[in-house]
Order: structure tokens, then sequence, then C-alpha cells
């Protein structure tokens, strides 16, 4: 679950996928467009966590940056960055950087090349039903796992049908959990650091540098 909590927000604002429904496909296809032609994206987003069973309703807030294959992700205490060849995770909380190299041969790993692919494989995708938010079209996908291993029962994509962005993402588990991405403000092209994807270790220097590779 938490893998995929990472994976979902990297990846909410580009990806592909395979299927049967044809008209899902071209909004999934006019999606990725759209994103394609940005030199670079900056999200703000709000994540919630439900269980009614287990009575869980948390909230929290996140950012991420994203430009080619790059990226910098604010999460839940957490900043993680990759500037091109390593990852760098930094847990104030810890005082801990972990490092590590990124093998794309790895399916389990989190790369910026995945962002086209993810949704490529593994699930059965189909529209769904159109909702008004705010004065806003959203058009909703489902995406089905093909596995019968796979602990979600379905993610929704939710897709503004005027600028092609998404709006939310919301994964339903098969025991009851459920979790939603929303898209609070969806900025382009913007002015960015040319540090933004530099990990700087001189400013950590009362930290555990912990080097995986």
């Amino acid at each position: 679950m938490k893998k995929f909590i990472w994976i979902s927000i990297l990846f909410l604002s580009v990806f592909n996928a395979q299927g049967q429904d044809k008209k899902a496909k071209d909004l999934l296809d006019e999606v990725t467009a759209k994103v394609k032609s940005y030199e670079n994206i900056s999200i703000d987003f709000k994540y919630s966590l439900q269980n009614t069973k287990e009575n869980i309703n948390q909230d929290s807030k996140g950012s991420v940056v994203l430009k080619s294959n790059l990226y910098h992700l604010s999460f839940m205490g957490t900043t993680k960055i990759f500037d091109g060849k390593k990852t760098y995770t930094i847990v104030p909380e810890d005082e801990e950087v972990t490092i590590s190299k990124v093998d794309e041969k790895d399916e389990n790993a989190i790369t910026p090349a995945k962002m086209l692919t993810f949704f490529n494989s593994g699930y059965k995708y189909y529209w769904d039903i159109p909702q008004d938010i705010k004065g806003r079209k959203i058009q909703y996908i489902k995406l089905v796992p093909i596995s019968s291993k796979d602990q979600r029962k379905e993610i929704l994509l939710g897709i503004d049908v005027q600028t092609k962005h998404i709006y939310n993402l919301i994964e339903v588990g098969k025991k009851g959990t459920k979790t939603t991405l929303t898209v609070n403000s969806f900025k382009t092209n913007q002015p960015l650091s040319k540090n933004q994807f530099t990990f700087d270790e001189s400013k950590f220097k009362n930290y555990y540098i912990n080097r995986i590779d």
C-alpha cells in the first residue's frame, strides 16, 4: 500500500494504458500528449486515507515537481529527489538520508521512465461516469487490475475534460480501504531553481547518510 501511495503521487499526471475501451483510450492519449508538451509540471495535492471498518480517516498534503526524467517530491515529512541517476530520500524526523541508484530493469523500482508506462499493463480500463465538481466537468475512467491477487479492487481517474489534466485519483481496496489523491494546484512551465533536482550533502552534515549502492 505504501509503495502504491508513492507511485500514485509521482505518476498521477502522466501515464499511458492499453485496454478494451477506445473512448477511454482516446481521452488518456489526450492527457498524455498534453503533459508531454510541458517543459515542467508543479503539483500541490491532498492525500486522503479512509477505512470505515477500522475507523481510519487521515488527510495529508504534499507537492511534486516534474521535469523530463527528474522529480522532487515532498510528502508526509519526507522529501524524495531523483537527479537522473540516484534517488535521495530525506527524512528530517530521523535525521537520515538514503541514497540509492535506480535500476530501470527492476520492475518494482520507481523511475521517471515509468511515468508513461505505469498503467501500460496489468489493468483493464473503462469509460465511467462524468461529474460536475465546482463548475468543472470531470470524466472518470475506471482501471481494474487483471491479477486476482491484487489487493486493489479498482482505480478511478478523474480527468478535467476542458484542460485534459488529472483532477483526482481514487483507489478502492478489496478490504474497504479508500485512498484519494486530489490535485489542488497544477502549474506548468514554471521558473525552477537550477538546484531543484540536486542533492547538496553539505546541508545535511548532522544526518546519517545511508548509501545503499
